[in-house]
C-alpha cells in the first residue's frame, strides 16, 4: 500500500559517520533542523548538536520508541543510526511498519564499509555479522581457514569474548583487528592474534575485522550434512551421523524455509538443517524437559542460537505454530493421528519425513505409503570394529524411512 501524503515521505532515515555534522550533506541538514522531532541514541544526538529543535533518545530496547514515532505520521521526522541503516541498522526495524512512500534513507558508508576499505579487502567476499544483537555463537558456522569476517561488536568486550571462542575452536592464531571511531577524529585500529586480545581494552564503538587461521585439530564446520555425532550432547537418542546425512537430503532444505523436529532428542536434525542457509529456521518439539535443555545447548554450542525449542506434547505444541515447510519425526511416529497433523499443517510441495527403527512404527510407515504415496526406503549402516585381533563388521539397526512430499 502506497503512503497517500501529499508532501512526500514524512520520515527522514539519515545515517551518520563519526564526522557528524561535517559529513552530513546539505539535503541531510535540512531535514534534521526542518524536523519537528530528532530520534537518535546519545551519541548521535551529540554528533548533530545545535541542529535538533525537539530530540527524544532512543530507549532500551529502541523499538520501545516507535509508536511515538508513529504517532507524528505526517508530520517531519528524522530517525538518526550509524551508517547505513539498513545494513544491520534501526532502518530495517523502522521500515516494517512503514508503508511504501512514507520514509526515505540517506545513508553513510557502514562500519562493514569503512574496515573493508581501511584494510584493503573485498567487501563482497567478505562475511558481515552483527554480533552486538546476536549471541557470540553464531559466528562459528563461518569459521574455516582464510574467512574474512568483519562483525559488529556489542561493547568494549566483545573482542576479547569473540577471540576466546576461537580459541576454544582452534582458531586462536587468526589475526583479529579492532577499529573503533572509524572515520571520526579519535580512529583507532589494533591488529594482532587472537590469543593476545584478551590483554588489551577497546571502546564500546567497535568493529571486529577476523582472518581466521586454524590448527590443524580446530573444530569447523563442513559444509555438508553429517556432523560427528560426539559433537552432539545426547542420551542416546540421536539420528546418527550416517542416517542423518541421508535424512537431510530428504528433507532437502531451501533458504528461507521453516522445519518442524516433533520428537527433537539432541535436536541434531534441526540444528544441520539451519545450517544449510543462514535464512533455514527451525523449531524443536520435545517433551522431556532434560532432553529440550540439551537440545537448547547444542544449539548455541553448534552456531545455531535462534533454534526454538519448545517443550510439551507434539499434539499440543504444534497447532500453535507457525506453518512448516517440512517436518520430520526422528523416533518413528506410532500415532497416525499426530502424522495427520503434521500433513495437514504443511503447504503444497511440503515434505514429510519419518525415521522408524521398530516394527510398530514401520508398519505405520507402510501404511502411510499405500496411502499418500511418496518413497519408502530402507537404510542399513555397518561400521568396522573390532573382533579379539581381528576386524569385522557391526551392523546398526536398520531404519526405514518414508518421504512424503505434499501435493
Amino acid at each position: 500500500m502506497k503512503f497517500d501524503g501529499t508532501s512526500g515521505p514524512w520520515l527522514s532515515i539519515i545515517g551518520l559517520g563519526e564526522d557528524g555534522r561535517e559529513g552530513l550533506s546539505s539535503a541531510a541538514t535540512t531535514l534534521i533542523q526542518s524536523a519537528n522531532l530528532v530520534v537518535g541514541g546519545r551519541r548521535h544526538l551529540a554528533l548533530v548538536d545545535g541542529l535538533a529543535k525537539n530530540t527524544l533518545v532512543w530507549p532500551n530496547p529502541f523499538e520501545a520508541a516507535i509508536p511515538d514515532i508513529l504517532k507524528l505520521r505526517g508530520q517531519p521526522v528524522v530517525v538518526l543510526a550509524s551508517g547505513d541503516p539498513f545494513h544491520y541498522g534501526a532502518g530495517v526495524t523502522l521500515s516494517r511498519h512503514l508503508n511504501d512512500g512514507e520514509y526515505i534513507s540517506l545513508p553513510q558508508p557502514s562500519a562493514f564499509s569503512l574496515a573493508a576499505n581501511r584494510l584493503g579487502w573485498a567487501l563482497q567476499d567478505t562475511i558481515t555479522l552483527g554480533l552486538n544483537n546476536r549471541p557470540f555463537e553464531t559466528l562459528l558456522p563461518h569459521l574455516h581457514r582464510d574467512a574474512r569476517i568483519i562483525a559488529l561488536s556489542r561493547d568494549g568486550t566483545t573482542p576479547g569474548r569473540v577471540a576466546a571462542l576461537l580459541a576454544a575452536h582452534g582458531c586462536g592464531t587468526s589475526t583479529m583487528t579492532i577499529l573503533t571511531a572509524m572515520g571520526g577524529g579519535n580512529e583507532e585500529i589494533w591488529s594482532g592474534p587472537a590469543h593476545t586480545v584478551g590483554d588489551h581494552e577497546f571502546a564500546n564503538l567497535n568493529t571486529m575485522a577476523i582472518h581466521v587461521a586454524a590448527d590443524s585439530d580446530a573444530r569447523l564446520h563442513p559444509r555438508t550434512s553429517g556432523l560427528p555425532d560426539h559433537w552432539f550432547a545426547n542420551d542416546g537418542q540421536l539420528t546418527k551421523r550416517e542416517i542423518r546425512a541421508v535424512t537431510l537430503s530428504s528433507l532437502a532444505p531451501r533458504p528461507g524455509q521453516h522445519l518442524w523436529d516433533i520428537g527433537c532428542g539432541a535436536a541434531s536434525i534441526a540444528i544441520e538443517w539451519m545450517l544449510t542457509h543462514p535464512t533455514c529456521r527451525a523449531t524443536g518439539v520435545e517433551r522431556d524437559n532434560t532432553r529440550a535443555a540439551r537440545a537448547a545447548q547444542n544449539a548455541l554450542r553448534l552456531g545455531t542460537p535462534s533454534l526454538e525449542i519448545l517443550t510439551g506434547e507434539a499434539s499440543e505444541v504444534c497447532p500453535k505454530l507457525p506453518p512448516p515447510d517440512a517436518v520430520f519425526f526422528g523416533g518413528g511416529a506410532k500415532d497416525p493421528a499426530l502424522l495427520d497433523l503434521a500433513w495437514n499443517a504443511l503447504p503444497s510441495g511440503g515434505r514429510l519425513v519419518v525415521n522408524a527403527v521398530t516394527l510398530e512404527s514401520q508398519n505405520v510407515l507402510a501404511n502411510q505409503y499405500a496411502t499418500r504415496g511418496g518413497e519408502l526406503i530402507r537404510l542399513n549402516v555397518e561400521r568396522a570394529e573390532a573382533i579379539g585381533q581381528m576386524t569385522g563388521w557391526r551392523p546398526a539397526m536398520p531404519v526405514m524411512q518414508w518421504i512424503g512430499i505434499k501435493t
